[in-house]
């Protein structure tokens, strides 16, 4: 899909043909800016293009102001975000001291007309102040306008987001890109489809920012993510793309720029040879490791799988491991594990929970990583399960959309905990909370029985 050209910043452009943007996102408080500050300088230093910062309320505008102008000094031209959530009045005020403003229109007011005039508001100040905007829309997390209308489905997404570049173009702004996320590879994939369609039909390609939100730490959350970017890059769907991960944001760079460089064909697939026994693929691989085996499957077999084009595979062949001996794929026992990781990423089969994990932000008010390490290790048993742990109740309780049950950090060493979209415990000491979990989980069981 041949999309416009907008400029971020003083250096980077996003579409129009241009190589694909690698993005991270901060996970310090925003407020602290010399934390924030050390994070962006690591971020640069990896081979970040873009790096975003949440601006959670009106009292971090000149924090997020300091941190760029203080960039820019050090001769850092990294072009920086404001992520906003729910409060228009904040993207106003921010909007002239960034790059762009990452915005989800239908959320600035539950009268939807009040939301699409504070929305046009928005717009005027980003071209008065050469700031891009990018309409990001979660599953989950919707307007109740469009929901009423098409369900918390991809088609929502597709549409809402339609409604808001009609009202960009009637402004006559095109710094706009457009994203439709999903922790499900599924939505994901089908809602891009369905909006890049559109926007082809409309005569506004628009740049698409893709990526997989919530998509956890780990191997899982590596394979899940190059599963559903991959599937649309493969199609020419997406100019920047963010792997999104509970775990120092650094680490979401290297995914990100194998990406880029597998679709610039920089780096090809460590497969050797493929063959297929009715709709199972057999796959001999000679991988220089296992990180780049892990990312070269999810590639190779993720969009086929997806699309139901495959049922199963197995990996054959062998890898190099850490201390640079060669490794057997199969009797190492790697071979079945990620044929299992990746059947699951696809939503074919699941042979452990499926768990949502935000990868935190300047929102989150407790340690995200170590209350994911440990929900999982606790309900590592309850498969097919669909578990959340989310890092505030801004959009946690939204955007957990799949979840059987959710674990939401409240802040203050407290936890919520939620059966599906409904809050059942409230205000949870973070020591117990895990313990509650499982007694709800249990009690919900034995009731059903």
């Amino acid at each position: 899909m041949q999309t416009l050209p907008v400029s971020i910043g003083r250096n980077l452009v996003i579409g129009g043909g241009h190589p694909l943007a690698v993005q991270t996102m901060c996970n310090t408080h925003t407020s602290d800016v010399e934390a924030t500050l050390a994070q962006c300088r690591r971020m640069a230093a990896a081979g970040a293009d873009v790096i975003r910062i949440t601006v959670p309320s009106q009292k971090e505008v000149p924090a997020i102001r300091d941190i760029r102008r203080t960039l820019l000094d050090e001769g850092i031209e990294v072009p920086i975000v404001a992520d906003i959530h729910f409060s228009s009045e904040t993207a106003l005020a921010v909007a002239p001291f960034v790059d762009k403003v990452r915005i989800n229109p239908g959320n600035f007011h539950p009268d939807h007309e009040k939301a699409r005039a504070q929305f046009a508001r928005l717009i005027e100040v980003c071209k008065e102040h050469g700031t891009a905007i990018r309409i990001g829309l979660n599953h989950g997390s919707l307007g109740r306008y469009i929901t009423d209308l098409y369900g918390n489905t991809p088609l929502a997404m597709a549409k809402a987001a339609m409604e808001w570049v009609g009202l960009c173009v009637e402004q006559d702004f095109r710094q706009v890109v457009i994203s439709l996320k999903s922790s499900n590879t599924l939505v994901m994939v089908e809602a891009y489809r369905l909006l890049a369609g559109m926007l082809e039909e409309a005569g506004t390609p628009f740049p698409l920012h893709v990526g997989v939100t919530e998509a956890g730490n780990g191997d899982s959350g590596r394979i899940k993510s190059c599963v559903g970017i991959w599937s649309l890059l493969s199609e020419g769907i997406g100019d920047t793309v963010r792997v999104s991960l509970t775990e120092d944001p650094v680490h979401e760079i290297p995914v990100g720029r194998y990406l880029a460089d597998r679709l610039a064909r920089k780096t090809a697939s460590s497969m050797t040879a493929v063959r297929l026994e009715g709709r199972k693929a057999i796959a001999t691989y000679r991988a220089p490791s296992r990180g780049k085996l892990l990312l070269d499957v999810a590639c190779d077999f993720g969009k086929r799988l997806l699309d139901r084009e495959l049922d199963d595979i197995s990996l054959e062949g062998c890898y190099l491991d850490d201390a640079g001996l060669e490794t057997d794929i199969a009797e190492s026992g790697l071979g079945a594990y990620l044929s299992d990781e990746l059947m699951q990423a696809c939503r074919r089969r699941f042979y452990k929970p499926e768990y949502i994990a935000c990868p935190g932000c300047g929102r989150t008010m407790y340690n995200l990583e170590s209350a994911f390490e440990r929900v999982k290790t606790a309900t590592s048993h309850l498969s097919g399960m669909v578990i959340a742990v989310m890092g505030c109740i801004v959009n946690g309780p939204g955007e957990m959309a799949d979840a059987d049950w959710g674990y939401v950090g409240e802040g203050g060493g407290k936890v919520s905990i939620y059966k599906g979209k409904d809050p059942v415990l409230r205000h949870v000491s973070e020591d117990q909370a895990v313990d509650r979990l499982l007694e709800l989980i249990a009690a919900d069981a034995t009731t059903r029985r």
